[in-house]
């Protein structure tokens, strides 16, 4: 069975750092490329970051900010997330995509998702 289970969000002030993890199991993240989605009330899922086995992709507004670290041996992908701002305040989710070559940035690309996670970032 598939499951992915994102932890790490929580409440931050602007200027600060949080570390969500998306663990993995019923597959091995190695043969898939993973995404982190956000979802903010009233806004449609957007990409944040992804990763393939040959590259990391990241949204303009997140480059330089945001790093997607992957550890396959333990099966789970990381989104580290600093500088934030009120504007990354959303529901984050994790996605796995059964093509490992390259990552999208469309959701319906996606074959599975975790739960979410609320980040808020304060002012």
């Amino acid at each position: 069975q598939v499951q992915l289970l994102e932890s790490g969000g929580g409440l931050v002030q602007a200027g600060g750092s949080l570390r969500l993890s998306c663990v993995v199991s019923g597959f091995t993240t190695r043969a898939y490329s993973m995404g982190w989605f956000r979802q903010a009330p009233g806004l449609e899922r957007e990409f944040v970051a992804g990763i393939s086995m040959t590259s990391t992709r990241y949204r303009d507004s997140v480059k330089g900010r945001f790093t997607i670290p992957r550890d396959n041996a333990k099966n789970t992908v990381n989104l580290q997330m600093n500088t934030l701002k009120p504007e990354d305040t959303a529901v984050y989710y994790c996605g796995a995509r059964r093509d490992s070559r390259w990552v999208s940035v469309f959701e319906k690309d996606y074959d599975h998702w975790g739960q979410g996670t609320q980040v808020t970032v304060s002012s």
